[in-house]
């Protein structure tokens, strides 16, 4: 009994609370979103926007709270998150 509550309660802590939205073309590579995510869901991409600079990436989608940190921190309104609604 004791290991399927684990087992819940694992299943539950890996999915995702929220997603990021991230505009890769209005990016300049300042890196303060990656900098500022609270659960390090954001590094950079190893890829070339069109304006040359590094875009930000999701790691993983469970990673994601969707808290919005990332927008708030951004100076070019190139990343935003979002919360999931609560299926409870």
């Amino acid at each position: 009994m004791k290991d399927s509550k684990m087992a819940t309660a694992e299943k539950k802590e890996r999915q995702s609370r929220g997603n990021v939205n991230i505009n890769k073309d209005r990016c300049k590579g300042c890196g303060f979103c990656v900098e500022f995510c609270p659960t390090h869901a954001l590094r950079f991409s190893e890829d070339f926007n069109a304006l040359g600079y590094h875009y930000p990436v999701r790691l993983e989608e469970a990673a994601c709270t969707g808290c919005d940190q990332c927008g708030a921190f951004c100076p070019d309104f190139a990343i935003f998150g979002y919360r999931y609604k609560s299926h409870t």
